[in-house]
């Protein structure tokens, strides 16, 4: 991914070695780090229990919020691409009980939201 895909927010796969040293101590034992995107600063991630959803503040990144969902915990989802004037796609994630989307991911075009699509298809379905 280069960097004017990151400054049109088109997220794109990131070798799983480049976050493992930031994320190694959020894990569990037996927990891997299956696949993971990266949109400008922050991160969507698969690990084989759960899913990773950084978020990096301020102009230096040091602080950073990790949202952790167990698949299990979500209910549904949803995806809508880009279309001809728009220019980013959406993954919107339900979580069990509630009746507005818990997350919304934003995702330009490429393949990289049918890679999440299929990727919550597999965890959740």
């Amino acid at each position: 991914m280069g960097l004017l895909d990151g400054i049109l927010g088109n997220a794109g796969s990131v070798n799983i070695e480049s976050v493992r040293e930031e994320i190694s101590p959020l894990l569990i034992e037996g927990e891997n780090i299956e696949n993971a995107f990266k949109l400008v600063r922050d991160l969507v991630i698969f690990t084989n229990k759960r899913l990773i959803l950084t978020d990096k503040q301020g102009l230096t990144a040091k602080k950073v919020e990790y949202k952790s969902i167990a698949y299990r915990g979500i209910s549904k989802f949803a995806t809508e691409t880009a279309g001809h004037f728009d220019l980013d796609g959406e993954v919107k994630i339900w979580i069990s009980g509630q009746v507005e989307p818990s997350e919304k991911l934003q995702f330009g075009k490429g393949e990289a939201l049918a890679q999440v699509q299929q990727l919550l298809a597999q965890k959740v379905l």
